[in-house]
C-alpha cells in the first residue's frame, strides 16, 4: 500500500470514528443557557417610557450568581412595566427556569402584581415594541407566589395580544388558571413550557403538567375587545400592525422575563431546543427533535 493510499484510508477511518462520536449520543439532550451567571449579555431591555437597553435604576441584574429583577433603587414603580429579551428566537423548543418571590413589592405598583411576575413565549421582539408599550404581544407563563392563606395557582397563562384554544374551542379570557398547588414564601420553584410551534403548548411546575392550550394566535385585542391597544400602549402603526395580523398563527418568537414591580430572583433560565437536524446520518442528529431543519444538517467529508 503507497503512502498516499494509507493516508487516504487514515483519514477515512477518522473520518468514520468522528462520526460514529458524534452521532453515539443522539438522544443526550442539549440545553443552552440563556444565564451564564455572570452578566445580562446575549439580552435585549426594554421598559416602558424608556429607550432600548436602558437598563433603568439597575432594574435587571446579576448578583452572587442569581439573576435579580430588583426595585431598591427605586421610590415608586410609577409604570415601569419592564422585560427582558433573549436575543434568538425560537418556534418548538422547552424553555424551563427556576425562580422565588423576594421581598415586598415596590410602592405605586398595582395591587394585582403582589408576588407576580412572568416569563413570556412567542414573544415580539424588544425593538419592535412601541416606546410606551406595557407588555409585548405573546403568551405569559404567570408566576404567582402565595399570600400565606387560600390557593394561589402558578404557571397560568395570561395573553396580552394573543388568544388561545382549549379541547378545540377559544378562550376568551385574558388570564387562565393552572391546577398547580400554592407555593407561599421564597421557596424556589422551577416551572417550563413545552412550546410546539402553533400547535400545542404545555405549562408544567416540576414534572407535573398544569395547564395545556391548543393554536396560539395573535387577537383578542390587547387584553380584550373592551382593554385594547390603548390600554397598553401602543403607537398608532403598531396597533394597526396587530390588528392586520388578528386571528393569524403565533408559531415562533422570543422569551422575555417580566419586571412589574415585584421583586424575583431566578437561579437558572435554559432552553432545549426541538427543531433541527432530523436525519439519523448526520453528524449533528438529535431523537428528540420534534421538528425537521434538514438545512441545519452537517455531514462527514466526502
Amino acid at each position: 500500500m503507497t503512502l498516499v493510499l494509507r493516508s487516504f484510508v487514515f483519514l477515512l477511518l477518522l473520518a468514520s470514528a468522528t462520526s460514529a462520536i458524534a452521532q453515539s449520543k443522539p438522544d443526550k439532550q442539549e440545553w443552552i443557557q440563556l444565564f451564564n451567571g455572570k452578566d445580562l449579555r446575549d439580552w435585549d431591555i426594554k421598559i416602558a417610557g424608556l429607550p432600548l437597553n436602558d437598563n433603568y435604576k439597575n432594574t435587571f441584574r446579576v448578583e452572587n450568581g442569581l439573576l435579580r429583577i430588583a426595585y431598591d433603587q427605586y421610590k415608586t414603580f410609577d409604570g415601569k412595566y419592564g422585560h427582558m429579551y433573549y436575543k434568538t428566537p425560537f418556534s418548538y423548543y422547552v424553555v424551563r427556569f427556576t425562580y422565588r418571590f423576594v421581598g415586598n413589592q415596590i410602592p405605586g405598583g398595582d395591587s394585582w402584581n403582589v408576588r407576580n411576575s412572568g416569563v413570556m413565549v412567542h414573544s415580539q421582539s424588544a425593538a419592535s415594541l412601541s416606546l410606551d408599550q406595557t407588555f409585548p404581544v405573546s403568551l405569559e407563563l404567570q408566576m404567582l407566589g402565595g399570600l400565606g392563606k387560600g390557593e394561589r395557582h402558578t404557571a397560568n397563562l395570561c395573553s396580552p395580544g394573543t388568544q388561545v384554544y382549549m379541547n378545540g374551542k377559544l378562550r376568551a379570557e385574558h388570564c387562565i388558571d393552572s391546577d398547580s398547588k400554592t407555593y407561599d414564601g421564597d421557596q424556589w420553584v422551577t416551572a417550563s413550557a413545552i412550546v410546539l410551534g402553533d400547535s400545542i403548548i404545555h405549562h408544567l411546575v416540576g414534572k407535573d403538567t398544569v395547564l395545556t392550550y391548543e393554536k396560539p394566535e395573535v387577537g383578542g385585542g390587547f387584553v380584550s375587545q373592551d382593554h385594547d391597544w390603548n390600554a397598553g400602549h401602543f403607537s398608532k402603526e403598531a396597533a394597526e400592525y396587530w390588528i392586520k395580523r388578528a386571528n393569524t398563527p403565533l408559531g415562533e418568537g422570543y422569551i422575555a422575563l417580566q419586571a412589574e414591580s415585584h421583586p424575583i430572583d431566578f437561579k437558572s433560565v435554559e432552553v432545549l431546543n426541538l427543531k433541527g437536524c432530523t436525519d439519523p446520518k448526520a453528524l449533528n442528529y438529535k431523537s428528540y427533535y420534534v421538528k425537521s431543519d434538514n438545512t441545519q444538517c452537517r455531514y462527514k467529508a466526502k
